[in-house]
């Protein structure tokens, strides 16, 4: 399935250090993803996008840049050349292995609307037989609003119209939705469809679970969801690392430089990009990791799919099966014995700190 990357940054950084030029990059990853473990869907070929938001704030006030095509990633040479020539401190990338949706931009991540870029890796169960609920609960304005035929973009309006129906202007600018506001509007959205599909796949004898790991951001603050319709399988993995720089330690070699305990850079990816095992922490399943100014902060998911028990073992074979699961050992799991008010990570040498606000 799809893979998709997000940085966030206190200074700019060349789209290509991202992009192109790690050995793992998220480019390469869609053609040789040496951490996935299903070897058996080993491309995501089926289009790219990245949107990210002009250095100028003048620029950015109506919303990020976006560039998008059905080439597969690794064979586009303006994106090659775009990505040496563009930097931003605030970057979404996807790459796209279809499962649902032609093969078509409008299909393509990330989705825009004004300050707000949205993108999902996963797929929303039975989405043929719930999608008249979702057409009949959003508004005109977002109904309207949708360009393709993915179950992806769908949730991007749904979202929408939560935001809109939580009181917020989702035609703001850049910087203007306060973090719980977003961080609230995915989690109803998450719920939304959990239970129209759970009433959708009721009387289904083999109905999958919905994987719905969403990002989302208005060009300041970033909202990421792990999620999974289930009590017993893991979601799509996920992995956020932090500090003081990413740096090329040698052509093609890229590592988490810390210097001190800043966190100037906050990276969060569906696959490392990095192959040092302490970079890299793995966001807990049925979670939602908040990207604060440069404060990283996460939230249980609380609903009847939450794992009270924090060493509870889930399995990995549904999300292997569609090659959605990265290497575990690449990334050290965050500590869930901690009380849900109060969750530090304690990953060495990552130095952040994750809490509840």
């Amino acid at each position: 399935m799809c893979r998709f990357l997000i940085f966030k940054g206190k200074e700019p950084i060349l789209l290509s250090h991202l992009l192109t030029r790690p050995a793992h990059s998220i480019i390469n990853q869609s053609f040789d993803s040496r951490l996935r473990l299903d070897r058996r869907r080993p491309i995501n070929g089926d289009g790219f996008g990245v949107a990210y938001y002009p250095t100028d704030v003048k620029l950015g006030e109506d919303g990020p840049c976006l560039y998008k095509a059905i080439t597969p990633a690794w064979n586009n040479q303006n994106l090659s050349t775009l990505a040496e020539k563009t930097k931003s401190n605030l970057i979404f990338a996807h790459v796209r292995a279809s499962t649902y949706g032609v093969l078509s931009e409008t299909n393509c991540h990330p989705f825009t609307y004004h300050s707000l870029c949205f993108m999902h890796n996963g797929g929303i169960s039975n989405f043929k037989k719930i999608k008249r609920l979702l057409f009949n609960h959003i508004d005109d304005e977002f109904l309207n609003f949708l360009q393709g035929g993915t179950d992806s973009e769908c949730a991007f309006a749904l979202f929408l119209d939560t935001l809109a129906k939580e009181g917020c202007d989702v035609k703001s600018k850049e910087g203007q939705f306060s973090h719980q506001a977003l961080r609230t509007a995915l989690i109803k959205t998450i719920g939304y469809i959990r239970d129209w599909t759970k009433e959708a796949n009721r009387n289904a004898e083999h109905a999958e679970p919905s994987l719905m790991n969403f990002a989302v951001t208005d060009g300041s603050t970033v909202v990421v969801s792990r999620y999974i319709t289930s009590k017993t399988d893991e979601a799509a993995s996920l992995h956020f690392s932090c500090g003081s720089r990413f740096v090329e330690s040698s052509p093609g070699e890229y590592r988490m430089e810390r210097l001190n305990r800043s966190q100037d850079v906050i990276m969060v990816a569906s696959e490392p990009l990095t192959f040092e095992r302490g970079d890299w922490t793995a966001v807990p399943t049925n979670s939602v990791i908040t990207i604060k100014k440069q404060t990283v902060l996460i939230h249980p998911i609380l609903d009847e799919y939450f794992q009270t028990d924090p060493l509870y073992p889930r399995s990995s074979k549904l999300a292997e099966s569609k090659g959605l699961m990265g290497s575990v050992p690449l990334a050290k799991a965050v500590e869930r014995d901690v009380p849900p008010l109060e969750r530090e990570c304690r990953s060495r040498p990552l130095s952040t700190t994750a809490r509840l606000s």
